[in-house]
């Protein structure tokens, strides 16, 4: 019997190669499950609007369930979300997590707590292979923020690409910017791909600066027809 998942989802480059590979392996992804800002506005993670998280949903023929959450009720609420899904068959959850010790900690502990098993990918793999693999699989993605200190307002809208992946890697070498992002460097918008029925068109938008950081305010995208 086929073990029915949720991916953990950023609408970003981890989470769709981890979902991705995590079908390819066999199982059956049923839902996308993200958090949100207590107001419903915004991603918890990447700061991408809901409503843009929705057409992603909707582009690849995947339910989308958000929960509303503060950074002080996130764990209890998305212990609720799992709880939910549970009931409706789910037995695990699909996390893109790389490298960092505090958030693998944290997602084995929440599985083992709610007692559904976790997947975790790509965790472990060096991020030259998952920005590389990400590509080399048919995604398309844009980047949709940076750190200002980082990464400046010219990179938005950047697709990720090799020309992306060798520009990144020297930026690596020369100012200490890793390969996936993973300091908060940049954050993408997964577009298309091979978890993808339809593609995504980003139709209009405006590059803001907030908080430190360059984002992409994205106000119309459409889909079409792959």
């Amino acid at each position: 019997m086929v073990s029915q998942v949720f991916v953990s989802w950023s609408g970003g480059k981890e989470s769709s190669l981890a979902g991705y590979r995590a079908r390819e392996g066999g199982l059956e992804i049923c839902y996308l499950a993200n958090m949100v800002t207590e107001d419903g506005a915004r991603s918890r993670t990447h700061g991408l609007s809901a409503e843009i998280l929705r057409l992603q949903s909707q582009a690849m023929g995947i339910p989308l369930v958000q929960r509303q959450a503060t950074w002080q009720s996130y764990e209890a609420e998305f212990k609720k979300m799992v709880n939910e899904l549970k009931k409706e068959g789910v037995e695990g959850g699909v996390f893109g997590d790389i490298d960092l010790d505090e958030h693998r900690e944290w997602v084995e502990r929440v599985c083992r707590e709610v007692g559904i098993t976790a997947h975790q990918p790509v965790w472990g793999e060096s991020q030259d292979d998952i920005l590389k693999d990400f590509i080399n699989s048919g995604f398309k993605a844009i980047i949709v923020a940076t750190r200002a200190d980082m990464l400046g307002e010219e990179w938005l809208g950047r697709s990720l690409d090799m020309d992306f992946f060798n520009e990144i890697k020297e930026l690596g070498r020369t100012r200490g910017i890793t390969p996936c992002g993973e300091a908060g460097e940049y954050h993408t918008l997964v577009i298309d791909g091979p978890l993808f029925q339809k593609r995504m068109e980003i139709t209009e938008a405006r590059k803001i600066f907030r908080d430190k950081h360059w984002f992409l305010e994205i106000s119309s995208a459409e889909l079409r027809a792959k």
